[in-house]
């Protein structure tokens, strides 16, 4: 029997559903998924190091074909739990009215995108591999049964970790050339690297809740939305950018990175917008259910600046001090 959500979904008109199709594929969303190793080449080209570009292209496609493998799971996970039968109407299950093709076309995508990773690994670092499958048995743990670690408020530090040091370490390592480092992963890079940036991800995922707490609670999902309260997580989001800014300041303080890498600051006018919308309307879900899109916003704004910075330096000749 299908719920109410299935049938608003299949029999919407078109351009309704041109709408929900739209919110389904979430085509920004992928800015997360594309930016550690966008970051990983403007460290590398700031301290005179080889990009290589093919291996970079190979990455990125890699990348967008894992996160809709866990897009797609998220929304079959969810379907299997019901806790999007009222509020989600774009749900790709809910649009085609059927989880088998949602399916074939999620375990599709983590094939071709490990096996691409596996070929990336073995033209430059078998460590590539291991990093890229902890990110992804990260990504299972969130949501997936029996785990569901996401229900229990623990989505937030596993996308951190999963987006920040395993996914840039692997992208620092997958541009490296073929036989360098074999078995040194550079932790401490890629942590410096990828902390801020991570924390912008993290924060687009803490968003992502603030117009459905109502129903996590419902549906036993112990968010940490749900645990404060939109009022007090509404006051935590200066608390965050403020904290992903001082992660990215420290570096450039430290002159480990150049003082290009500040145009990174340019995501702040949306990380503004962000405080803005929540501080007045936190407790109305139909006026923040966009709220993430700020958040992505300035995430995605905020990472390109900090790569593109980076990799100015040279540019003025500044260059890195700390190498892999």
């Amino acid at each position: 029997m299908q719920n109410q959500q299935d049938v608003a979904s299949l029999y919407a008109s078109n351009a309704e559903k041109r709408l929900l199709w739209k919110a389904a594929i979430k085509w920004p969303l992928y800015s997360v998924a594309v930016m550690p190793v966008l970051l990983a080449a403007g460290w590398r080209f700031n301290a005179g190091q080889i990009v290589r570009l093919d291996q970079l292209v190979g990455f990125l496609i890699a990348s967008i074909l894992l996160l809709l493998w866990e897009n797609l799971t998220n929304d079959l996970f969810d379907a299997d739990t019901g806790i999007d039968e009222f509020n989600k109407p774009h749900s790709v299950v809910a649009l085609l009215g059927n989880k088998q093709p949602v399916r074939r076309l999620a375990y599709a995508a983590l094939f071709l995108g490990l096996a691409l990773i596996m070929l990336l690994a073995f033209r430059s670092n078998p460590s590539v591999l291991f990093l890229v499958l902890g990110s992804c048995a990260l990504g299972y743990l969130y949501q997936g049964p029996p785990f569901r670690l996401g229900y229990h408020g623990l989505g937030e530090p596993l996308c951190w970790i999963a987006f920040g040091p395993f996914a840039t370490a692997a992208a620092l390592l997958v541009l490296s050339p073929s036989g360098i480092n074999p078995s040194n992963i550079p932790w401490r890079v890629a942590t410096t690297l990828g902390a801020g940036p991570a924390l912008a991800t993290t924060l687009v995922l803490f968003c992502s809740h603030f117009h459905q707490v109502a129903e996590d609670s419902a549906h036993g999902k112990r968010s940490p939305l749900v645990r404060l309260g939109t009022k007090r997580s509404a006051k935590l989001i200066p608390w965050l950018l403020a904290l992903i800014m001082t992660l990215e300041l420290i570096p450039i303080m430290q002159r480990h990175w150049p003082i290009t890498a500040l145009l990174g600051l340019i995501g702040l006018p949306s990380g503004i917008a962000l405080v803005r919308l929540l501080s007045r309307h936190h407790n109305h879900p139909e006026r923040v259910s966009g709220s993430k899109f700020l958040a992505l916003h300035f995430q995605a704004l905020n990472g390109l600046g900090l790569s593109v910075g980076l990799a100015l330096g040279p540019v003025f000749g500044i260059s890195l001090v700390n190498q892999i």
